[in-house]
């Protein structure tokens, strides 16, 4: 995201009714989820809030049946307090159980909803991964993506509160039961007095989410601002450009805008909600009054008043909260919809069943024929027409300016991206009816913007081949090959140091140094072709040069592929591809192209000068 545009204003796309009833279909497909996470703390928690449900009619119950025995104990001669001791050890013991209940539903929710965040963390990551590397180079695709995540965590309070609408219903069934059978117009006055609370909530949830949603590409800006703000890894620039004033004003429009857009809305919302909120206070106190005049009138007994009175307060607080609840679980229903979304995104590079292993060894090399590749949505080929053979064994460098495609090529002979016309042929079969994973085992990419990992030292060369991050003589090997075992050898704890600037006790490396780390992951592996895409651009000329001399003598019989804007390493390769937008312009060995006096003669030749 760049960060010099003006703040974009965000979407104003309302959420329909419809939207958001049909939001209810996702609770069934979640409630899959928490089922799979661990069927029997879920069946644990439904059946205690069954029980939990009953609990406050039979406590408003108990209490009818101590007070209706106070009043004959009080008109009796002689006082019998038995009775009325057993109610007060009945209630008792409900608001013991009432609490244990509580408690044990709260563990249960709290440890449900951490393993429920847990594998769906997992399994984002591993959905994240199986998706497209272009997909990863659109900002709308990022969207989804931090939509997604903050369903993983946010999300689990959807469970309780599902879970607390179910119990608090069957509650209410209970209460009506009584209401009914002494005063059934007390139902009536009940239901009309929070229909216009639950309007007000639905209306303002709706707004809510809308809301949300449209800020999101605004939010993830606030996020980068704040964190670019404040980093390690931009500490620099920002001291000797004096950005500080630069991105705090940025930072401060953007979150003023969200702040006012959410103040408004949020203060709507306290308005509405108390005024008819007090609708329901009023009813409540009207229905009281009813109850009162058959007291009074001797219609019903002073514990049945108590019963009355206390079951339609309960009532009504509770389906106020069954009618907030409700918007509160169609707004997270809706929100819930971005991570099935997320989950429902599919990467184009099909990966089919039957698909052949890779020929080990590779016996004809790889062809581009007429292979052309253009970004989704862009105008403009990366790649256009091209048409080379790479023989096995031998080492070809890719030369050219920047943006005219060198990348783009090596990322389709990994098939980190599919040609969007052509064919790439590995020993005469298309790339594509390979088993990809076994491909990307035989085909081993360093890039210029390697991940330097906040792991520990033999963990980040490790990462070359992971599997094989317990053979320390391997990770050792490839540190020697790469000339990072200079480096580690260096390190307080060795192998062992955890390497960075993130956690406490890591200690980070230099430029160059982070660079010999990354090139011994391309040794980890047993890979037929190495490609190394620019990974030495922090070494000088001739740190470069020694570890290309070093990568040469080392891959002798594979097949390499190698970026570099120095010609002093470029030469050393068998064959030169010169790429000009997009295009193959030159082909040939480093005496070839000189001879042919073309663009890449001009340029070695340039850049020669520079030593002179």
């Amino acid at each position: 995201m760049a960060i010099l545009r003006n703040p974009s204003e965000p979407s104003s796309k309302k959420v329909s009714v419809k939207e958001r009833v049909s939001a209810f279909k996702n609770l069934p497909r979640f409630f899959a989820l928490i089922w799979a996470t661990s069927p029997l703390m879920t069946i644990g928690n439904i059946a205690l809030r069954v029980i939990k449900a009953a609990i406050p009619v039979l406590m408003l119950w108990v209490g009818k049946l101590i007070i209706d025995e106070i009043i004959v104990q009080i008109a009796a001669p002689t006082p019998v307090f038995n009775l009325i001791w057993w109610y007060l050890g009945i209630e008792l013991g409900l608001a013991v159980l009432s609490d244990v209940i509580n408690r044990s539903i709260t563990l249960l929710d709290s440890l449900l909803g951490d393993l429920f965040s847990n594998q769906t963390s997992v399994r984002l990551i591993q959905h994240a991964a199986s998706l497209d590397l272009y997909q990863f180079e659109d900002s709308k695709f990022y969207d989804k993506l931090e939509r997604a995540r903050r369903q993983t965590t946010s999300r689990t309070v959807l469970m309780s509160q599902v879970l607390t609408q179910l119990q608090d219903i069957i509650t209410i069934v209970f209460f009506a039961v009584g209401l009914i059978a002494f005063k059934p117009i007390l139902i009536l006055i009940l239901f009309i007095a929070i229909i216009p609370s639950f309007l007000g909530e639905t209306t303002f949830s709706e707004r809510t989410y809308s809301l949300t949603r449209s800020w999101t590409p605004q939010r993830r800006e606030l996020d980068y601002l704040r964190y670019i703000g404040a980093s390690d890894e931009t500490a620099k620039e920002i001291k000797i450009f004096g950005l500080q004033d630069f991105i705090a004003e940025r930072f401060k429009v953007l979150a003023d805008k969200y702040f006012k857009a959410n103040k408004s809305l949020a203060t709507n919302r306290a308005l509405w909600g108390s005024l008819l909120s007090s609708v329901g206070t009023v009813a409540y106190y009207g229905a009281y009054a009813f109850i009162i005049i058959d007291t009074v009138q001797g219609d019903i007994s002073l514990g049945k008043l108590t019963f009355l009175a206390g079951s339609f307060l309960q009532m009504r607080n509770m389906l106020q909260s069954i009618m907030n609840r409700f918007s509160q679980i169609a707004e997270s229903a809706l929100y819930l919809q971005d991570l099935f979304d997320f989950f429902e995104l599919k990467s184009q590079i099909k990966l089919e069943d039957k698909k052949l292993p890779v020929p080990n060894p590779i016996k004809q090399g790889f062809t581009f024929e007429n292979v052309g590749f253009k970004y989704p949505g862009a105008e403009k080929y990366s790649l256009k027409d091209l048409n080379f053979h790479l023989n096995v064994g031998e080492k070809l460098a890719l030369v050219g300016e920047n943006g005219a495609g060198k990348t783009t090529l090596v990322k389709l002979l990994s098939r980190l991206y599919e040609p969007t016309e052509g064919r790439i042929l590995l020993d005469g079969v298309d790339l594509r009816d390979y088993d990809l994973a076994n491909l990307r085992r035989e085909v081993s990419v360093i890039f210029q913007d390697f991940v330097k990992f906040q792991l520990k030292a033999d963990e980040n060369i490790a990462v070359g081949s992971i599997k094989q991050r317990g053979n320390k003589e391997l990770i050792e090997t490839s540190a020697v090959k790469s000339l990072a075992d200079n480096v580690i050898s260096k390190l307080p704890e060795g192998y062992e140091q955890l390497l960075g600037k993130r956690f406490e006790g890591s200690v980070d490396l230099s430029g160059g140094e982070w660079q010999k780390i990354a090139l011994a992951r391309a040794y980890m592996g047993n890979a037929q072709l190495l490609i190394l895409d620019e990974p030495t651009s922090a070494l000088d000329a001739k740190a470069e040069n020694e570890v290309f001399i070093r990568f040469a003598e080392l891959m002798k019989g594979k097949t390499a592929v190698l970026i570099s804007h120095r010609f002093s390493t470029v030469r050393m390769a068998d064959r030169i591809l010169f790429l000009e937008n997009g295009g193959l312009l030159e082909l040939g060995s480093h005496e070839e192209l000189i001879a042919k006096n073309g663009k890449y003669a001009a340029l070695f030749n340039l850049q020669a000068q520079g030593y002179v």
